[in-house]
């Protein structure tokens, strides 16, 4: 089999925080060279509703998406996905039980502090760093638990801003990666982080190594909410893969993984 460039986290203007027409993301996906190209917006919810579509744009996301896919079928694979927010008491089955090809699980929140929006970034100053990361790795844990997702999200986002943990990260994040062990997810290799501070991909090639040693399957995606973000930094996250051990990645059709060489 030929190798596949794959570029599974996408957003679009309908989260009020991206640009550009979802034709100029695909065809910005073809001059990149990507094979598997999938949307993944962030999914409605009742909690900071300016930075995500709502319930009545679903319908109207996932018809325009799966006309692109059979537009373009003969060029590029699209598959169809949301980015969900792991926010307990604000979680809706219209999202979770979504006829799609992936849900991607993120952690966004903690307590309702949006820790990777620099509006609220002065909040660091307040906080135990160790403390904070165990919190966060606990809530990837409940994510990967509830058994509703196939892609964990830029699994060490808390890093954004740099405010790095001084306790060992691997053993601060062991009972996620068993978390996302057992549920069968994967993790993906997100490019954003080579766009903010912290200046590299989620996650760090440490977390890669034990998540390979574990056998929990990467995929990636280039968190784009711009087109000329699409397939960003796609050579620097393959080289992080291949120096963690990984050789392929995982896509999702309908929610069931399927392997392709990179």
């Amino acid at each position: 089999m030929r190798p596949v460039i794959v570029d599974l986290h996408n957003h679009t203007t309908l989260c009020n925080h991206a640009e550009g027409s979802m034709e100029e993301y695909v065809e910005e996906a073809l001059r990149k060279g990507v094979g598997v190209f999938g949307f993944s917006d962030h999914a409605p919810m009742d909690f900071d509703t300016r930075y995500r579509m709502g319930f009545d744009e679903m319908a109207d996301y996932e018809a325009r998406t799966l006309a692109l896919k059979k537009q373009y079928a003969d060029r590029l694979e699209i598959l169809l996905g949301y980015e969900v927010d792991w926010l307990p008491g604000h979680m809706d089955r219209r999202v979770l039980e979504a006829d799609v090809d992936y849900l991607i699980g993120s952690i966004h929140f903690i307590e309702g502090w949006g820790f990777d929006n620099p509006e609220f970034i002065g909040r660091y100053r307040e906080v135990d760093i160790d403390a904070l990361w165990r919190t966060y790795f606990s809530l990837v844990a409940d994510m990967a638990a509830s058994g509703h997702f196939q892609i964990a999200g830029h699994l060490d986002l808390l890093k954004v801003f740099r405010h790095l943990p001084r306790a060992d990260m691997l053993t601060l994040a062991e009972g996620a990666l068993e978390a996302i062990k057992e549920a069968g997810m994967a993790i993906e290799i997100n490019a954003a982080g080579f766009r903010k501070p912290i200046e590299e991909a989620y996650p760090s090639l440490a977390l890669l190594k034990r998540a390979r040693a574990m056998g929990i399957p990467i995929t990636f995606g280039s968190d784009a909410h711009a087109p000329e973000q699409v397939g960003f930094k796609q050579q620097a996250c393959i080289d992080l893969a291949r120096k963690a051990g990984y050789d392929r990645a995982v896509i999702y059709r309908e929610k069931e993984p399927v392997f392709v060489p990179f």
